[in-house]
């Protein structure tokens, strides 16, 4: 028996304007999440705040916005238009019987106005709610605690120095609900118990797991885990998460602290105490001391997904794991017993190291969420490093510098992992110019060196 097909429905998105390249990746990978799809008729204008999405029902825009940090609210869309006199015209061909439900005499409501891009007079607001006489509200308007909430939103465009007399886009709508937003600030790395150099902002912490698709019930793994922030956003979202790390003092929250006038790390500043800070312990497996090139885990499917942060070399060293014997070829200090000692990782050696355990490791459709460090003038798609048992989902740039930047790089897994996969890699004719990555902290301390030269120069004028 074929299941009922719903009928999509057509919802307006208000987006959050920062991290624009991330967004469209967080709502398709949500949406999918929930059992959705982008249609062939979107309207996305990429770096517009306002989206105009066809989602099959309120439950699923709901949960959407649940998830989403890039997203303020959603809205039930009753009309649109590219001036006031299309937009009451697409409000009086909206289908009555949908209308209804929400106009009832034993009621409340208000009515919202939001612009982008240009600030209205109380005058202008009330002249514009009152243009809107002609639909049948019968219930009482309350402006505290309403039953329904109306918004009348307009686009006056991008440009802060150009902001036009009318709108470009008038939409008008049920509001539904808000995103996620308030993360950003309850998680933030300022008010965190234990943090390291590197600890990721919280907003890009959600973003991560959104993209990875993390879920209830699902065990995430991070093996750069650092202090554990990545595991945080994973956690909330009621994953069980792990990590591991191959530098002991901060898996053990020894050492000197990062916090500025904190000379050295308390006794309970470590990675459990940053879940137990949020209620969140009971998601928390372990972290390990580990050598992420050196995989420990037994063979088999084991994580439902893998967001990482691997170190660029910049604040963090990339490090493996060593002996004596293999990094000191002379035979005067050559011993049988292998003392293991810290060597350099490259970086190019660092992702492939990470698509293979991801490619061995990850269930199927099972998701791999890492940034990677790129010096911007010799970057093309080529160097996005690949595996045969991985799918590209998406690819967004988060600029660093001038001349720097990384992409948060999310891939799927879509095939079971082979002997023969080990080192598919090393027979890829793109192979070579993965290797550029290596030379990134060079790149990334010459662009500097010269930009420090260059204020100088013009100090000087």
């Amino acid at each position: 028996m074929a299941l009922a097909v719903l009928p999509l429905r057509r919802y307006l998105l208000l987006l959050a304007q920062e991290h624009l390249e991330f967004r469209l990746p967080e709502i398709t990978s949500l949406l999918s999440l929930y059992g959705g799809q982008f249609s062939g008729d979107q309207e996305i204008h990429v770096n517009s705040p306002f989206w105009i999405l066809s989602i099959p029902s309120e439950e699923m825009a709901r949960g959407l916005m649940k998830r989403t940090v890039c997203a303020k609210s959603i809205f039930e869309l009753w009309g649109h238009g590219t001036s006031a006199g299309e937009l009451y015209a697409s409000l009086k061909n909206y289908p009555m019987d949908k209308m209804l439900p929400y106009l009832q005499s034993d009621s409340t409501y208000k009515v919202h106005i939001h612009t982008f891009n240009k600030t209205l007079t109380q005058a202008q607001k009330i002249k514009k709610i009152d243009a809107l006489e002609f639909l049948p509200f019968k219930g009482k308007v309350n402006l505290k605690n309403p039953e329904y909430v109306f918004w009348i939103l307009e686009d006056y465009g991008m440009d802060p120095n150009d902001v036009p007399e009318e709108p470009f886009h008038l939409y008008f709508g049920r509001w539904i609900a808000d995103g996620q937003r308030e993360l950003i600030e309850s998680y933030s790395v300022k008010k965190r118990h234990f943090i390291g150099n590197t600890s990721m902002d919280a907003c890009l912490s959600f973003i991560m797991a959104n993209h990875g698709r993390v879920k209830p019930n699902d065990v995430v793994y991070d093996p750069f885990v650092g202090t554990g922030g990545l595991l945080i956003s994973s956690a909330h979202f009621g994953a069980y998460v792990c990590g591991a790390d191959i530098d002991y003092n901060t898996i053990h929250g020894l050492g000197k602290a990062s916090r500025k006038n904190q000379k050295w790390r308390g006794p309970d500043e470590n990675i459990r105490a940053n879940l137990r800070q949020y209620d969140l312990e009971k998601y928390y497996l372990d972290a390990l001391v580990s050598d992420s090139s050196r995989p420990i885990w037994r063979k088999g499917m084991l994580f439902d997904a893998i967001i990482t942060d691997p170190p660029y070399g910049i604040r963090e060293a990339t490090r493996r794991t060593g002996s004596q014997k293999e990094t000191v070829k002379s035979a005067e200090r050559s011993t049988e017993n292998p003392i293991f000692v810290s060597s350099s990782y490259h970086l190019s050696d660092i992702f492939f190291d990470l698509l293979k355990f991801a490619a061995e490791y990850l269930v199927m459709g099972g998701r791999l969420v890492y940034w990677l460090p790129i010096y911007r003038p010799e970057y093309t798609e080529e160097i996005i490093p690949r595996h045969p048992c991985l799918k590209l989902i998406s690819n967004c740039e988060q600029m660093l510098s001038s001349h720097t930047s990384r992409r948060l790089i999310t891939m799927e897994k879509v095939k079971e992992f082979k002997d023969q996969d080990q080192h598919s890699y090393l027979l890829d004719g793109q192979y070579m110019p993965y290797r550029g990555h290596n030379s990134f902290r060079e790149k990334y301390f010459s662009g500097v060196t010269k930009r420090i030269a260059k204020e100088e120069k013009d100090n000087l004028k």
